[in-house]
Parts: structure tokens; C-alpha cells; sequence
């Protein structure tokens, strides 16, 4: 039977991972309380394989209870079960967002201040993240990503080594990403800002690749930044780090910075490495 444990931060993802595991044939529950996890992996033990995949979810919602976690999984062990913890985590900025847009009160701010409930929220969490086999940062993921990444991990037996290699693009003035690991400044190479027939065109599109790669040092600076990027991913990998922020900025995040940015990412996944692509700015200046 394959057990999978997913907890980690409110906000981070933990209800779409359920959703989604389900949806790759699991029998799932959500919010469990610690003190039940093996009282019911002894159940679908017992239902003589109909539940051969199982998930649940456990966190802080749980309250008092949840404090129990530790002492449960000794108990699920104990009883002969091997489990799997998969936990998911996201910057502050980003659950700060998050929890504005839905409108939703974090369990851990008493006194209302989001910020609080999520730095508490990270100590608590520590130990067991310390402890899980899977961590994914859905900072800069889309759902259909973090659904991708489930897939990858849990049914086509992925591992969970290498990093999630995110290639963001953006414009300098509306500022530097706060999450980004590398910063890169393309505001060097001529912009197509200033040509007319590309100025309403981004980087996603042809003629504006093309007037920015036609430049030798367009060429130049793209190929040293994939030797330099492939040369510390197994120095970042052997760190620890299991996200690495890669911003390219232009002056406003629409043609330059996007066209370094795809070229890159196409790039690291012809390379078998796990890439998100994200254009902040792109429509910037035109909103």
C-alpha cells in the first residue's frame, strides 16, 4: 500500500495536492487528525486491496491535535506501515497573496495579521519538514504544474532530487522579484521598444526573437548564461536547494527579457531539467 502524508503551510497547496492525487486514482482524505492516521491505514489495509493508494492531509487546522503528529507517525511505523511525507511550502509574499485574495483568516493569526500566522506557522512546521521525502515550493507554480510535479513524483516514480528551476522575466521599473536567487540586467542589448512595427509585439513573438537575438552580444551573453546556470545546478543540488529563481529584467518585462528568458528555459529542459516560465511584466504597459 502506498501511504502518502501531505502536510506543510496553510495556502501552499495543500487541498489542490489532495484533489489531485485523488484524481491519479487515490482514496484521499482531508484533515485527518494525527491522532487517526493509524487507525485508518489499518482500515484500508483490511479492505483486501481496493485502497492499495492512499493520502491524507494533516495540518494545523487540526489545532492541539495536530501537536500529536510526531507521536502518530511512531505509532503508524510501529504498526508496519511505510509512509511517505509530502510537504508543501511557498514564500511569504506569495501565502500573503494567497490568503488576501480568497479573503480567508490564517488559523495561526490571532490577531489578525497574516504575516505572524505564517512565520508561526514555519516554526511549528519545521521539524516534520525536516523529516518529509518531498517538499515542493509552489511559489511561482501554476496548478497544472504542481499537478504535473504529483504525477511526476508519485506514478512515474520521479525523484525528488534536482530543483525546480524557475525562469522568471520582468521589468525593472515595477522592481526585482523578492524571490529571485540570480538576477540578470538584458537592458544592454538595443530594445525593440523603439521600433514601431515591434514596440505592441513581446518577447513571445517571432519578429521581436528575431531582433533581439540578431545582436552578437544577444547570442554571446545567452550562451555563457547556460554554461554558468548548468555549471552551479549540481553545486545548488548538492547544497540542498530545492528551488532556484532565475529573474532576467529589461526595462519594462515585455521583448528583451522575455526572449532571454524562453531561450533559457526552452534551454534547461532540453537538458531534463524541471522549468517553470513566468513573464511578470508582460502586460505591464499595456493594462
Amino acid at each position: 500500500m502506498k501511504f502518502i502524508i501531505v502536510t506543510g503551510l496553510s495556502g501552499a497547496g495543500k487541498s489542490q495536492s489532495i484533489r489531485f492525487l485523488e484524481d491519479l486514482g487515490f482514496f484521499c482524505v482531508d484533515n485527518l487528525p494525527p491522532a487517526l492516521i493509524v487507525k485508518f491505514a489499518e482500515m484500508c489495509s483490511q479492505s483486501k486491496g481496493a485502497n492499495e493508494n492512499v493520502a491524507v492531509v494533516t495540518d494545523i487546522r487540526g489545532g492541539k491535535f495536530f501537536d500529536q503528529l510526531q507521536s502518530s507517525l511512531d505509532e503508524v511505523q510501529q504498526a508496519g506501515f511505510n509512509y511517505e511525507i509530502l510537504f508543501l511550502e511557498a514564500s511569504d509574499e506569495t501565502l500573503i497573496k494567497r490568503y488576501k485574495a480568497s479573503r480567508r483568516r490564517h488559523p495561526l493569526a490571532v490577531d489578525g495579521r497574516i504575516i505572524r500566522g505564517i512565520k508561526a506557522e514555519r516554526r511549528k512546521l519545521q521539524s516534520i519538514k525536516e523529516k518529509s521525502d518531498y517538499i515542493i515550493d509552489t511559489t511561482n507554480m501554476s496548478s497544472s504544474e504542481l499537478k504535473e510535479e504529483i504525477r511526476h513524483i508519485f506514478i512515474e516514480g520521479g525523484k525528488s532530487e534536482g530543483l525546480f528551476i524557475n525562469v522568471v522575466s520582468f521589468g525593472f521599473k515595477y522592481g526585482i522579484p523578492l524571490d529571485a536567487d540570480m538576477v540578470f540586467d538584458v537592458r544592454f542589448l538595443p530594445n525593440p521598444f523603439y521600433v514601431e512595427t515591434l514596440k505592441k509585439f513581446s518577447g513571445n513573438d517571432e519578429g521581436v526573437r528575431e531582433y533581439v537575438m540578431k545582436w552578437p552580444a544577444a547570442t554571446d551573453f545567452m550562451n555563457k548564461l547556460i554554461d554558468m546556470v548548468e555549471f552551479l545546478i549540481p553545486h545548488f543540488i548538492k547544497e540542498g536547494k530545492t528551488q532556484l529563481v532565475i529573474a532576467i529584467g529589461c526595462t519594462g518585462g515585455r521583448h528583451r527579457s522575455v526572449t532571454m528568458v524562453n531561450l533559457l528555459s526552452k534551454k534547461l529542459k532540453e537538458n531534463n531539467h524541471r522549468v517553470i516560465t513566468e513573464h511578470r511584466d508582460i502586460e505591464e504597459d499595456y493594462r
